[in-house]
């Protein structure tokens, strides 16, 4: 005979457990143990010869800003000191923590599981309020967010704060019936945990998300009233929000975007937005913008250019771009480089099978390719050689990129070590 008696309802609607994992006691080891895996002699002392050093007849150059940025710095100290707090517990994460394969495979191998980001499923059902959960520097979705809260276990938020600044923007938007227009790339998780927050409070809020400036041309030229609504949405209509219309919903915008996009092109796109909106109103009054490039990205791309830059120093023969593929920060560093000299995006220095051979990440096929470069083939030819990579390389893979080009010109880590 099967019990009739009411059986307990699953709680919901809990608070999220967040919890303080860095302790003093903790984060003394995470250093220790974050140094030891990432840290690199040979950047630093790169750094302290201003960013150059020659030997022979070959010049390293390294961009004065490049690298893990504070946000990412902070995401894997709390992923490291995560694992500390909670040794005995099974930890999660949403995703990836940064895009970088090798730090990633490193949570992998303290027994950090990575859950799926694109959508909840099983994996995320079989959660309990005992379980720990990561949420990655892009952040989550909202609706990720809720999953957890009603589960009820451990949240670890590494959400980057310059991601946080832009969701408060685009909140802001929705509560003031504003439309958020968001400059990136519609299947990157920042993007999707941004767009769930433009939704607002009160999930009435739209938003529409548009990558390149083409596509903002479109959007403009709907604006001013000059657009087909039934090819506007079967362009666009997978990336904006439920029951967007686009006559109803892109007469009052605001833009913001993705923190790692290319700055120039952000900065056009909001222009062109406020010409369209001037051209069918008279003013702006409308339109409404704010600069959600974060500082980081800025500084690298800056650098990058300041590499570029000709007048004061010999130009540099060819570019290593080190970093994730699926970087959005470090694509946009490659996307720099490749308009001004010969430029390679690795994804570390194993990728530079020779100098004349080379793996690389072919940005308009979006795969990685071989290609073959005799610009520097020659020991005997001077060369300078440029090297950057983005906010999510830790240096000892910048280290090893160098180290692999110098070998490659016949020069041996005991002679770059040697130097002061």
């Amino acid at each position: 005979m099967s019990d009739s008696s009411p059986q307990p309802s699953k709680p919901v609607n809990k608070k999220r457990k967040r919890v303080n994992v860095r302790r003093p006691d903790v984060m003394a080891l995470v250093q220790s143990e974050v140094e030891q895996h990432y840290r690199s002699s040979i950047v630093e002392k790169l750094r302290s010869h201003g960013g150059e050093l020659t030997i022979g007849n070959t010049t390293i150059r390294l961009a004065q800003k490049f690298g893990f940025c504070y946000g990412v710095e902070r995401a894997i100290d709390l992923a490291y000191a995560t694992r500390k707090v909670f040794q005995d517990q099974r930890i999660f994460l949403i995703g990836e923590i940064i895009h970088n394969p090798e730090v990633n495979a490193q949570l992998r191998e303290m027994g950090i599981v990575s859950l799926p980001w694109r959508e909840m499923g099983k994996d995320y059902d079989d959660l309990n309020e005992d379980d720990v959960v990561i949420v990655p520097a892009f952040g989550a979705p909202t609706s990720f967010m809720d999953k957890l809260a009603e589960i009820g276990c451990h949240v670890i938020d590494t959400t980057c704060g310059d991601v946080m600044k832009v969701w408060r923007r685009v909140r802001d938007y929705a509560k003031n019936d504003v439309t958020s227009i968001i400059h990136g790339k519609a299947d990157h998780e920042e993007t999707r945990a941004t767009a769930s927050r433009a939704l607002g409070t009160s999930k009435n809020g739209h938003y529409l998300v548009i990558l390149t400036l083409k596509d903002a041309d479109e959007v403009c030229e709907y604006i001013r009233g000059n657009g087909n609504r039934e090819a506007f949405m079967e362009k666009f209509g997978s990336a904006c929000s439920e029951g967007f219309d686009p006559d109803v919903h892109l007469v009052s915008v605001g833009v913001a975007n993705q923190t790692t996009m290319l700055q120039s092109e952000t900065e056009e796109l909001q222009n062109r937005v406020r010409q369209a909106i001037v051209d069918r109103d008279g003013d702006d009054s409308l339109y409404h913008v704010f600069d959600t490039i974060c500082g980081a990205t800025q500084e690298r791309q800056g650098a990058l250019f300041n590499m570029l830059d000709t007048s004061d120093k010999k130009p540099m023969d060819i570019l290593l771009v080190v970093g994730g593929y699926n970087s959005s920060n470090t694509t946009h560093l490659a996307e720099i480089g490749q308009e001004n000299l010969p430029t390679f995006f690795i994804r570390n220095a194993k990728c530079m099978e020779s100098m004349e051979r080379i793996l690389h990440y072919d940005l308009e096929h979006k795969q990685e390719i071989e290609s073959e470069y005799t610009g520097i083939a020659l020991k005997d030819k001077p060369a300078i050689i440029g090297v950057t990579a983005g906010a999510s390389c830790p240096n000892n893979l910048i280290e090893s990129t160098i180290i692999r080009a110098l070998e490659l010109r016949g020069i041996s880590r005991e002679e770059l070590e040697a130097i002061d």
